[in-house]
């Protein structure tokens, strides 16, 4: 099995090396990055995962020619969500075989993807948490759950596919499992990510100072309970939202969420495929959010003064 990672953020770095970590001798791994100039720093130096303290280089290969990447028989997609229509005219060469797709995106834009060339896609969720320390060093804030499945039925081969996936995954050190109700787990993943991550890119703070900030704790109780209610009303099972969003905050406490990695970098969030995605929906149900509106106001703001400073530095 050929694995082809497209995507060296934290998490497709994270996933790298714990790819690399499962591969069996008959397996591959490699990272496919946009930027020649990174995609040679991490040849000559390799992913660097620190945990609790420990840091280990994987010597994960990288490339940066989709062409010379082929064929694969896997794609760990793992860019944002706003990323997905570029990465695949980027990917084109890459694609031409038909490999199996794995999503691993927040939100639920990326939904749109369910059915490919080769069948049904695979979407993944996952808990772990990740921190990008500088291009190709990343910290393993948490550790979590990653749930994978499909959206719609498989081929008997590609559902071995997926199986085989797994076992890697599990080798390299992840709770990996199989989800039969998979879209129930991405909107308990896109319901936790409501209710984390704006808030600590508003309040510039890890996951866990959420829970003890009165104030801060009532908000994101709201907006998860906004969204589950949403939930509800499209007949999506979610169970126990506001106590398992609570959970993932004290198990990834010292973790920088995604969102606030990229406020502090100054680039474009995700907030339009999370809290966005919700207050849409809501809104052709004849619904309305207001929390999760008012995060979503206050992340443009944050968004809309990259360039003030910037024009004013």
């Amino acid at each position: 099995m050929r694995i082809i990672i497209v995507g060296p953020g934290a998490l497709g770095c994270l996933l790298a090396a714990v790819v690399q970590k499962g591969c069996t001798a008959a397996d591959s791994v490699m990272l496919l990055d946009h930027d020649h100039t990174r995609a040679e720093l991490l040849n000559r130096r390799g992913v660097l995962l620190e945990y609790d303290g420990d840091t280990r280089s994987h010597a994960v290969p990288a490339g940066f020619d989709p062409a010379g990447a082929a064929p694969a028989d896997v794609v760990f997609v793992c860019v944002k969500s706003y990323d997905i229509d570029a990465t695949f005219d980027f990917c084109a060469p890459l694609l031409i075989n038909h490999p199996l797709l794995l999503f691993f995106q927040n939100g639920i834009a990326h939904l749109r993807y369910r059915r490919f060339a080769a069948g049904p896609a695979i979407f993944a969720t996952t808990t772990e948490g990740s921190t990008s320390l500088a291009p190709g060093h990343v910290r393993h804030g948490g550790t979590g759950t990653t749930s994978l499945g499909f959206l719609d039925p498989p081929q008997q081969d590609v559902q071995q596919m997926l199986e085989k996936i797994i076992a890697t995954l599990r080798r390299g050190g992840l709770n990996a499992r199989h989800s039969e109700a998979m879209l129930s787990r991405i909107w308990t993943k896109l319901i936790i990510n409501a209710g984390i991550n704006a808030l600590t890119a508003i309040h510039d703070c890890p996951n866990g100072e959420l829970l003890h900030r009165p104030h801060v704790h009532h908000q994101m109780r709201l907006a998860v309970e906004e969204a589950a209610t949403l939930a509800s009303h499209l007949h999506i099972e979610i169970t126990d939202a506001v106590e398992t969003t609570q959970a993932v905050c004290q198990s990834t406490a010292a973790n920088i969420s995604s969102m606030l990695q990229d406020v502090r970098r100054r680039r474009k969030t995700e907030i339009d495929a999370i809290n966005g995605a919700l207050v849409k929906l809501a809104a052709e149900n004849g619904l309305t959010l207001p929390v999760n509106s008012y995060l979503v106001q206050r992340i443009k703001e944050i968004e809309g003064r990259y360039a003030l400073s910037e024009n004013t530095a």
